[in-house]
């Protein structure tokens, strides 16, 4: 479980945990990621990270597996890049923002996958955004990062179909993190922004983490290569 010492990443893993899977977290924060696998109990584990990067997201898995002896389960998450709009983000800051969203998930899932394959049976979920489906304002780079991602993954589910492992998506929408928080402390703002979502609330990340430990069961085999969002209903598109 990737980036899970916090928010939505935390939710997943306690709905893993709860739902008895064996859990490896990581942060880029040993002390974090500590404190999060003993909250987490069970028999949690952590490994430190860096998944700005896709090396050290390449390297989380493959330390993943050693102290597991294996993955069955990839839940693929991570920090966003830097906001901004598209006219005022430099061609220079792309190729960092790519690594970061887009990179990043694609070497976790190429490092996950031939051991799967190889098992016949095998779970990969990426928390990617609604900004996939309804672009973020000043959220450029995320936007188009995460798109890409969603491509990559939407690509492999077909490929890897036939060997018992389902890929799939969840975009969540505005949640109750500590991020979300800090950017709406201002309660008009808070209000302007729950006008916008018709259950008129914040999602619950606990709540979010029970629809990606489903994606991740037995129950959910022949659920691949879709893309969920979770939002309150925010999207306003058809399809």
């Amino acid at each position: 479980m990737a980036a899970a010492s916090s928010g939505l990443g935390y939710g997943s893993a306690a709905a893993l945990v709860a739902s008895g899977a064996q859990v490896t977290i990581c942060s880029s924060d040993a002390g974090r990621a500590e404190a999060a696998a003993a909250a987490l109990g069970h028999g949690t584990l952590s490994v430190v990270a860096n998944l700005a990067t896709p090396e050290g997201a390449e390297g989380f898995v493959r330390d993943a597996a050693e102290v597991m002896g294996g993955v069955d389960i990839l839940v693929v998450n991570g920090p966003g890049p830097a906001p901004g709009t598209a006219l005022e983000t430099p061609a220079s800051a792309y190729p960092a923002a790519l690594d970061r969203s887009l990179l990043a998930v694609v070497r976790m899932c190429l490092a996950a996958v031939p051991g799967m394959r190889e098992q016949g049976w095998g779970r990969i979920v990426a928390i990617t955004s609604l900004g996939v489906r309804q672009p973020y304002p000043n959220l450029a780079l995320s936007n188009i990062g995460r798109a890409g991602a969603t491509g990559f993954l939407r690509t492999l589910s077909r490929e890897i179909a036939a060997d018992g492992v389902t890929v799939n998506s969840v975009q969540p929408g505005l949640h109750e993190t500590d991020r979300v928080r800090t950017v709406y402390s201002d309660h008009d703002a808070r209000e302007a922004v729950l006008a916008t979502i018709p259950a008129h609330r914040l999602g619950d990340p606990a709540d979010f983490g029970e629809i990606v430990a489903f994606l991740c069961s037995e129950q959910a085999s022949y659920l691949t290569g879709a893309a969920i969002p979770v939002d309150g209903g925010a999207y306003q598109g058809l399809l």
